[in-house]
């Protein structure tokens, strides 16, 4: 499938996540205190990655995640505000690399590199049916 969706030089895309009861490792269940959870961390730079490029997508395109290289450097605590930036940082066809960084209060809470491909839906959902055995 080739793709050629133009999208902007030096696309960067913020978006600012609360972090909730939902977010921290003790009610996701992947540690005991109150601060954000890894996870939750990965989702906050997938979701901003994700969305950056979404509008640029013609209908019936969507992107996927592919591969993460995360470091979570630092805690928040429940309430914080984090600033996530999503920054395209290379391209390969429908291969799209990601620079993300999220930070609370200028600190850095984690950082590195988020890959998507940019894929049909309809394709792509097949594909899961088929290997679900649907179809």
């Amino acid at each position: 499938m080739a793709v050629d969706i133009p999208l902007p030089d030096g696309l960067v895309c913020r978006e600012v996540f609360r972090v909730g009861e939902e977010h921290v490792a003790k009610g996701i269940g992947s540690g005991d205190v109150e601060v954000l959870s890894t996870p939750s961390m990965v989702m906050f730079m997938e979701v901003t990655a994700f969305r950056c490029v979404q509008g640029y997508l013609p209908e019936g395109y969507t992107t996927v995640g592919y591969s993460l290289d995360i470091k979570h450097l630092n805690p928040a605590p429940l309430g914080a505000e984090i600033d996530v930036e999503a920054r395209l940082v290379a391209r390969e066809g429908r291969r799209l690399v990601f620079s993300v960084r999220a930070s609370w209060r200028g600190v850095v809470v984690g950082e590195g590199t988020h890959e998507r491909y940019i894929v049909d839906r309809k394709r792509f959902l097949d594909k899961v049916r088929r290997l679900a055995g649907q179809g």
